[in-house]
């Protein structure tokens, strides 16, 4: 065999799509040259040629004709008796150029360089991931399900590349089986016993912000600025922009028309709820529009503490708060201030909606009430404890609890 196609002898090749040609052929000279110094001490004196189109392999080897007796190193000399059998026109001083056939190697150094061609070249594929999505880090991804575990899910890319996604990073609302279609940021790059981990996440703030390059052309052009992005995934987030163009009003082109541009990122989202919020440098204002849609009266400011007392009228500090304290969480992380609210100074006596309590009062206990129409404090606490029983399906020990709760915010 003196001419051989290594792309049909190392099927292995053909899965390789991370690596550039020109690298497999000077991997697969490299190989050789080992082979050939293994059987012949040197490789100086061979010349490896592969041909980039289909792999076809040469090897010359190239010795000093000497005469009879001199010859000191049969590696890179050849004495003229010998020559003469194989090339009658020989004489010494020539160069006597051989053929090296992959034959002539054995078959057991055949199969040694195989295995070390495959294992080179996986390296080589490694190496050409882990640089390929280091590069991309906080970009958008696209892959395919593949498995689903308890703590992750394993994604496939258009290439067949691995992905893994930690539950830790999915939306509590996210629910995969193989097959599905996912959308992710690229979270980090790390090796692992010389094999790539790319993690992705769909609960980073970048994640959301790639969303909005996407869906907002202003964004990705660079008229409008995110400023900032705080997030609780899957059930709110706050987002700060600015406008460099006066004439675009950057909350209005984020949202689109009838919201049509941020209705694809809160499905995508699992239903998030986004708010959208023009910066500003006046920290009073920029704390306002952070605890929307509450409405705030005052604010008191001390910059040294980074502490924010907020006044609001006593139907406005359940939704400065939020469900599950949310809102007011991340107006906090999104201003830098800790913000402490407070009912509006005098407005003590003017009753309270009832879903303030829902730190202290369980939500369904709350829905009770709201179903007999008390949706407020003083709603409640205007009927009796036998009265309370009778309407709904309460115990009364859990009634006189609630109304202990309601009757200390009028104390």
């Amino acid at each position: 065999m003196s001419n051989i196609n290594l792309i049909d002898s190392f099927q292995e090749f053909k899965d390789f799509k991370n690596i550039d040609r020109p690298t497999v052929i000077s991997v697969l000279e490299e190989v050789f040259r080992s082979m050939l110094r293994k059987k012949y001490g040197t490789d100086e004196n061979c010349d490896v040629i592969v041909n980039p189109d289909n792999g076809d392999l040469e090897i010359w080897r190239t010795r000093k004709v000497m005469e009879d007796g001199f010859s000191e190193d049969d590696d890179l000399e050849i004495e003229l008796a010998e020559v003469k059998l194989l090339d009658p026109d020989m004489e010494v001083g020539d160069d006597y150029i051989e053929q090296i056939t992959l034959e002539s190697f054995g078959r057991r150094a055949i199969l040694a360089a195989r295995q070390t061609l495959v294992s080179k070249v996986l390296e080589l594929e490694k190496d050409e991931i882990f640089k390929k999505y280091k590069d991309r880090v906080g970009e958008i991804v696209t892959g395919e399900v593949y498995q689903v575990w308890k703590k992750e899910t394993l994604v496939l890319d258009d290439e067949g590349n691995e992905l893994m996604m930690p539950k830790t990073e999915q939306i509590p609302a996210d629910y995969f089986k193989k097959g599905d279609t996912v959308r992710a940021v690229i979270l980090k790059v790390d090796m692992v016993n010389a094999t790539p981990k790319i993690i992705i996440s769909r609960i980073a703030p970048e994640f959301l912000q790639r969303l909005f390059e996407i869906e907002v052309p202003e964004i990705f052009d660079g008229l409008i600025t995110i400023k900032k992005i705080v997030r609780e995934p899957g059930e709110r987030a706050k987002v700060a922009v600015e406008s460099y163009d006066d004439r675009i009003d950057p909350v209005g082109a984020c949202v689109g028309m009838k919201g049509s541009r941020i209705h694809g990122i809160v499905r995508e989202l699992k239903n998030e709820n986004i708010d959208v919020i023009n910066f500003t440098n006046n920290v009073s204002l920029y704390i306002t529009r952070a605890l929307s849609p509450a409405k705030i009266t005052s604010i008191k400011l001390d910059d040294e503490t980074k502490h924010a007392a907020v006044y609001l009228k006593p139907d406005q500090v359940s939704l400065a708060i939020g469900r599950g304290g949310h809102n007011i969480k991340l107006a906090g992380k999104l201003t830098g201030y800790e913000i402490d609210v407070y009912r509006e100074a005098g407005e003590e006596d003017e009753d309270v909606d009832i879903e303030e309590f829902s730190d202290e009062i369980d939500s369904w206990i709350i829905d009770e009430l709201k179903a007999i129409g008390c949706d407020t404090a003083k709603s409640v606490l205007a009927l009796s404890v036998d009265e309370l029983v009778k309407r709904t399906d309460l115990e009364e020990e859990t009634i006189k609890e609630v109304m202990s709760i309601l009757k200390s915010e009028f104390e």
